[in-house]
């Protein structure tokens, strides 16, 4: 079995008042240590959250560059337990039409990526490729052609046909054209789970006494016998009416065969 989670930690700023990250980061550390996924994957973690989260996650290695250039910028990194896994081979690339440089992409706002690994459970040796993504919140064009990108790069390195997954922020609704045009490659976790808890929605924008409605963070898996969904979660966990970010964590629990 292997757990996945993603998770839009949002970004250190300091006009987010009370719940800026010095105020969240141990609620939210202590989140995931208690699910203790053993891959994680992270959007908007800027450099100093990166470091937070490292040395917090003692048991947890991570890959992935900033989304402006280096260790620069906001992060789509992946976490992963390095006593179950391994990671044979990792990259990142930018959401554009230059994808090996740091670049914008289309009509998007900002720069963005995909992290990518291929990775081995260390008991087992079964193999699976997880990419992890954010994209752009406003720019229709950089979305879709964003996760064409996602998928041509999949259908390019995974040879062996192994299990892979697609995780992250992507800014849509399910009804969305991008959505309609990925299931027909990739299965939405949350449909085909034995088990589902939790909000539908997974952006709350921090407002404790709103309903969270809006879906916009996923974990897709792909076509294939070798994979199961036996559980999908969102997990709104609140601590004296605090979040311990404007997004929930999606969690997963996969079978491999």
């Amino acid at each position: 079995k292997l757990q996945i989670m993603t998770y839009n930690i949002r970004l250190d700023v300091a006009s987010d008042g009370e719940n800026t990250w010095t105020n969240r980061k141990d609620f939210l550390s202590s989140q995931v240590l208690f699910y203790s996924p053993d891959i994680l994957g992270v959007q908007e973690a800027k450099p100093n959250q990166m470091n937070n989260l490292q040395e917090t996650l003692k048991d947890y290695k991570v890959i992935g560059l900033g989304r402006d250039g280096n260790q620069q910028g906001e992060h789509s990194s992946i976490f992963y337990n390095s006593k179950k896994l391994k990671v044979d081979k990792e990259a990142t690339f930018w959401l554009s039409e230059t994808p090996n440089k740091v670049s914008i992409g289309w009509d998007a706002a900002y720069p963005r990526i995909c992290t990518y690994g291929l990775f081995t459970l260390l008991e087992s040796k079964q193999k699976v490729w997880v990419f992890n993504t954010h994209l752009d919140h406003l720019g229709t064009k950089a979305q879709l052609e964003g996760m064409k990108l996602i998928l041509k790069k999949i259908a390019e390195v995974n040879t062996n046909n192994f299990p892979s997954i697609i995780m992250g922020d992507f800014n849509v609704e399910p009804d969305s054209e991008l959505m309609a045009t990925l299931k027909q490659q990739m299965n939405d976790s949350k449909e085909f789970a034995k088990i589902t808890f939790g909000s539908n929605g997974t952006f709350n924008g921090f407002k404790f006494h709103e309903p969270a409605t809006v879906r916009i963070d996923y974990i897709m898996v792909s076509k294939s016998d070798k994979i199961n969904v036996e559980k999908h979660g969102v997990l709104s966990s609140s601590i004296d009416l605090k979040y311990p970010s404007d997004h929930f964590p999606v969690f997963v629990e996969l079978k491999l065969k």
